[in-house]
C-alpha cells in the first residue's frame, strides 16, 4: 500500500519514520523548505509537491497531518477523489472533511507524539469498511483502538492525544521533588525515565488502583505522599484537565 501524507509538521515527522517500514511513502506540504528537510532526513520519502499549485490525490490513500483550520485551504489544492482519507485533525468531524475532500472512506484518528518511537497509542473511528486497512496503518507507528463514534474519539483526544503533556508535567514535577530534596537533576531525571518506562509494564497487567494499593503500605512512605497529592487535589486536576480538553476537541 501505498501512503500520502499531507502536512510536514511535528506529527507528520512523527508517522513517517514507522509508516516507512511498512509502507511507500510521499509527503505533500504547503511549506517547500519543510518538505525538502523531511526528505533529506528520510531519503526514502518521495516528493509529493507543494501545496501552491493542484496535487493529484486519485485513488490515493492519505493520511492528514495538517491544523484544522487549514483544511479548507489545504482541500483546494486536493484534485481529484482520494481511495481514503485518514484524519489526525483533533476536532475536525467526518462531516467536515467531507466537504473538502474527496474520498471513497473517511477515518479519523488520533495518535501522539509517541509515534515517533512507533509506540504511539492511536484511536480510530470511521467507515468500518477500510477499518483493517487503518488500523494496519496506524500500527506502522504503535498500538491502536478502534471506538464505536467520533464522541468517543473527542474523549481520546483528550486522554491519548493530550495525555504527553500531562505525564511530561508529572515527570517534571516528580524531578524537580528530588531535586528540592537534595538528588542531582541527571539523576533525578535517569530515576523519573526509569520509573515511567517500568510502570508501562505494569499497567498492560493490573488496574492503576491495585497498582497503588500493591504499593502503598499502611503509614508508609508512599501514604505520606499520596496524601499529600489529596491535599492538593492532583487526582480532581486530572479528571477536569479530561473534560476541559474534551470540550475543546468537540469545537
Amino acid at each position: 500500500m501505498k501512503l500520502t501524507i499531507i502536512g510536514a509538521g511535528k506529527m507528520a515527522e512523527a508517522i513517517i519514520g514507522g509508516a516507512l517500514k511498512d509502507f511507500e511513502v510521499e509527503v505533500v506540504a504547503r511549506d517547500a523548505k519543510k518538505l525538502n528537510a523531511l526528505i533529506e532526513k528520510y531519503p526514502k520519502l518521495k516528493n509529493g509537491g507543494v501545496l501552491d499549485s493542484p496535487v493529484d490525490i486519485e485513488n490515493k490513500n492519505l493520511l492528514l497531518c495538517i491544523k484544522p483550520n487549514a483544511l479548507e485551504s489545504v482541500g483546494i489544492y486536493l484534485d481529484g477523489e482520494a481511495n481514503s482519507a485518514i484524519s489526525v485533525l483533533a476536532g475536525s468531524s467526518i462531516d467536515t472533511l467531507q466537504k473538502s475532500i474527496k474520498a471513497k472512506y473517511y477515518v479519523r484518528a488520533m495518535p501522539n507524539l509517541a509515534a515517533c518511537n512507533q509506540s504511539s497509542m492511536t484511536t480510530l473511528c470511521g467507515d468500518k469498511s477500510f477499518k483493517d486497512e487503518a488500523i494496519k496503518i496506524c500500527e506502522s507507528f504503535g498500538k491502536t483502538l478502534w471506538l464505536s463514534s467520533e464522541k468517543e474519539i473527542d474523549i481520546a483526544t483528550a486522554v491519548a492525544g493530550s495525555g504527553p503533556a500531562y505525564l511530561a508535567l508529572v515527570a517534571e514535577a516528580l524531578s524537580d521533588g528530588a531535586v528540592k530534596e537534595g538528588l542531582k537533576r541527571a539523576d533525578a531525571k535517569a530515576l523519573v525515565e526509569g520509573l515511567f518506562s517500568g510502570f508501562s509494564t505494569l499497567l498492560e497487567g493490573k488496574h492503576p488502583a491495585i497498582i497503588k494499593d500493591e504499593v502503598m503500605s499502611p503509614g508508609g512512605t508512599t501514604a505520606a505522599g499520596y496524601s499529600a497529592l489529596e491535599e492538593g487535589s492532583v487526582r480532581d486536576g486530572f479528571i477536569k484537565a479530561v473534560g476541559k480538553a474534551y470540550k475543546r476537541a468537540r469545537g
